[in-house]
C-alpha cells in the first residue's frame, strides 16, 4: 500500500470531525494574538531605535540638555539662588543616565557688537563658552589666544532662522546663508572705558545643540580676569548634560525633584517613552491572553477530533500501526495550520514596519524597512512555544486512548 493511501485512509477514519467553528475561531484568536504581540515588540523597538539608531541627534530631544535651577517667587533676587554649587555638580555627575557634564560659562564683562553697512546694527551682547567636546559642529579654526584681534565666534542656528524667516522679510532686508554670515565681520568692543579692547569677530560655524553664541573657553577666561566685575559670582548658573537616555522617567524625576529646568521639549520623549510603554504593555498582555485563549480552544480541538475517532485509533493499533506514526501523522496535519497563522501574523508585521518607516522619513527620521531582531526572536519563540504544546497535546491525546 502506498504512503499517500495510507494517508488518505487514516485521513478518513482520524478527522471526521464536520465542526469546525471552533477550529477557525482558534486559528483567527491565534492569528490576532500572535500579530499584537509582534507589533507590540514593534512599536517598543522602533522607539528604541528613534532614541538610540542613526536618529540620534538634537532634532530628537538628543542626549545633549543644557539646564539651569528655576527661578521662583522665592529665590528671585537672591544671590547666588541659581548659580551651582560643587556638591550640585558633583550630584549631577552621578545623577541617572548622566555620562558626561560640561560648565558652561558666561562673559562676567561687557561686550558690545557693531556692524556697519546696510545691515548696520550696535548692540550689547551675551557670550557663552563649553568645553569643545560638547560642540556638535566643531570648526577647524576653533582657537583664540591672547593678543589676537580675531575672535571666532559660534553662533545657534535659530539665530540664523529667526533673522531670515523673521526679521529680514519684516524690515525688507535681503536674507543670509550660511557662507554669506561667514563673510561679514563684526566689530566687537570688549571692556569698558580705558581698558576695553576692540576685536575683529568672525562667525565660523552654526550650533544646533547651543542656543546662544559662543566664543573660545580663553577668550571668556581671559575676559573674565580682565574685566570682571566685583561681586559676580565663578560658579556657573548653565550645565550641559550628555546623557545615556534623555526618556528615561528616573531621569526627569531627579530634575524635577531638584527643581532643575530645561527646555520642556527636550524631555517630551520622556513623557512619549511613558506612553509607549504603557501602550506597549497592554498590547502585549492582551495579545498573550488572546494567543492563550487561541491556543486552548485549538489544543481542545485536537483533542476532541482524537477522542471522537477513538474507535479508529483502537483499530489501527490492532492493525500494527504505531502511537508515534500516528501521532506524527497527526501533527503534520494540524501543525501547517498553526504556522501559516504565524506566517500571516509576521507578513502584517512586516508590511507595518514598511509603512512606519516610510511614514518618519517625512519628519527626517529614520526606520528601518524590516522588523528588528527583537521582533523576530519573539517569532521564533512564540512559534516554538506553539509548536511544542501542539505536539504534545496530540501525542498525549493519542496515548490516553
Amino acid at each position: 500500500m502506498s504512503d499517500n493511501v495510507q494517508k488518505n485512509i487514516l485521513k478518513k477514519l482520524l478527522l471526521r470531525t464536520q465542526n469546525r467553528s471552533r477550529l477557525w475561531a482558534a486559528l483567527m484568536a491565534l492569528c490576532i494574538g500572535t500579530t499584537l504581540l509582534l507589533l507590540s515588540v514593534m512599536i517598543w523597538w522602533n522607539f528604541r531605535e528613534l532614541l538610540f539608531g542613526k536618529n540620534q541627534n538634537d532634532t530628537l530631544g538628543s542626549t545633549y540638555l543644557i539646564i539651569g535651577k528655576k527661578v521662583t517667587e522665592q529665590n528671585m533676587g537672591v544671590a547666588n539662588a541659581t548659580v551651582f554649587t560643587h556638591q550640585d555638580i558633583d550630584d549631577l555627575k552621578h545623577a541617572p543616565q548622566v555620562e558626561d557634564l560640561g560648565i558652561i560659562s558666561s562673559n562676567h564683562f561687557p561686550v558690545y557688537a557693531m556692524m556697519g553697512g546696510k545691515l548696520a546694527f550696535a548692540t550689547d551682547l551675551a557670550l557663552e563658552s563649553v568645553p569643545d567636546k560638547f560642540i556638535d559642529k566643531m570648526p577647524a579654526d576653533w582657537k583664540w589666544e591672547p593678543g589676537s584681534k580675531n575672535l571666532p565666534i559660534i553662533i545657534s542656528s535659530q539665530f540664523l532662522d529667526i533673522y531670515n524667516y523673521v526679521f529680514a522679510p519684516s524690515q525688507g532686508l535681503p536674507q543670509l546663508s550660511e557662507g554669506s554670515v561667514k563673510s561679514i565681520v563684526l566689530n566687537f568692543k570688549a571692556g569698558s572705558g580705558d581698558q576695553s579692547e576692540m576685536f575683529l569677530a568672525h562667525v565660523v560655524g552654526f550650533s544646533d545643540r547651543i542656543g546662544s553664541v559662543l566664543a573660545p573657553q580663553s577668550f571668556i577666561d581671559y575676559g573674565n580676569k580682565k574685566w570682571s566685575k566685583p561681586g559676580i559670582p565663578e560658579a556657573p548658573s548653565q550645565i550641559i548634560l550628555k546623557t545615556k537616555d534623555p526618556s528615561d522617567t528616573k531621569f526627569a524625576g531627579y530634575l524635577q525633584k531638584h527643581d532643575y529646568n530645561t527646555n520642556p521639549e527636550n524631555l517630551r520623549w520622556s513623557r512619549i517613552r511613558a506612553i509607549v510603554e504603557v501602550v506597549t504593555s497592554a498590547t502585549g498582555i492582551l495579545a498573550l491572553f488572546l494567543m492563550g485563549i487561541g491556543t486552548l480552544v485549538f489544543i481542545l480541538f485536537i483533542e476532541l477530533t482524537i477522542a471522537r475517532a477513538q474507535n479508529s485509533l483502537t483499530l489501527l493499533l490492532q492493525i500494527g500501526y504505531s502511537p508515534h506514526y500516528l501521532s506524527r501523522f497527526m501533527i503534520n496535519r494540524f501543525l501547517p495550520m498553526v504556522l501559516a497563522t504565524v506566517i500571516i501574523s509576521m507578513v502584517i508585521t512586516v508590511i507595518g514596519q514598511a509603512v512606519a518607516s516610510a511614514a518618519v522619513v517625512s519628519q527626517g527620521l529614520i526606520l528601518p524597512a524590516i522588523p528588528g531582531w527583537p521582533v523576530w526572536a519573539a517569532l521564533i519563540i512564540s512559534t516554538a512555544i506553539l509548536v511544542t504544546l501542539v505536539s504534545k497535546s496530540v501525542s498525549g491525546a493519542i496515548k490516553k486512548q
